[in-house]
């Protein structure tokens, strides 16, 4: 019985945060369940790294994950401890376009964002395509990979 309760518990927590997920993102026409839950992970990953919320970071991403960044790559980590310390200061990412392409149990995230960031103490604000791929593991979403793209002449 307390086994049916707890469980019918966690299914409406689930539900309502899918929902205010679904409620924040806006999908072109077309879009699945799936891709709004990919789109809000991002924003919402987008959010923690501003606000440096490592353990939720650490939540996301995959234990193989690797980041790509203009310097250099990093394994999960080096880009938790880079996150924590504050070495690089994602200050805010503007969002200017977004796209989620499936494939099996493999989704990736494309956006095209302008990043406010503090890197080594300096500010700094470059235009971005940044490739969030993401894998199914034990249910869930989790982020295997993050590669920045600067582009150039914007």
């Amino acid at each position: 019985m307390k086994a049916s309760i707890l469980g019918l518990c966690l299914l409406i927590v689930s539900l309502q945060w899918s929902f205010a997920l679904q409620q924040e993102v806006k999908l072109p026409a077309g879009g699945t369940n799936v891709e709004e839950v990919l789109l809000g992970l991002s924003k919402e990953k987008w959010r923690w790294m501003s606000e440096r919320k490592v353990d939720s970071l650490e939540a996301l991403f995959h234990e193989e994950a690797v980041f790509v960044h203009m310097g250099g790559t990093m394994s999960r980590s080096q880009e938790l401890d880079v996150i924590k310390t504050g070495r690089i200061h994602y200050k805010q990412a503007d969002i200017q376009e977004v796209s989620v392409r499936i494939i099996g149990t493999t989704a990736i995230v494309l956006n095209r964002i302008r990043l406010l960031a503090v890197v080594g103490g300096n500010e700094v604000t470059n235009p971005f395509v940044v490739t969030e791929v993401y894998v199914q593991q034990g249910g869930a979403w989790k982020l295997a990979s993050l590669s920045f793209t600067r582009l150039l002449g914007q």
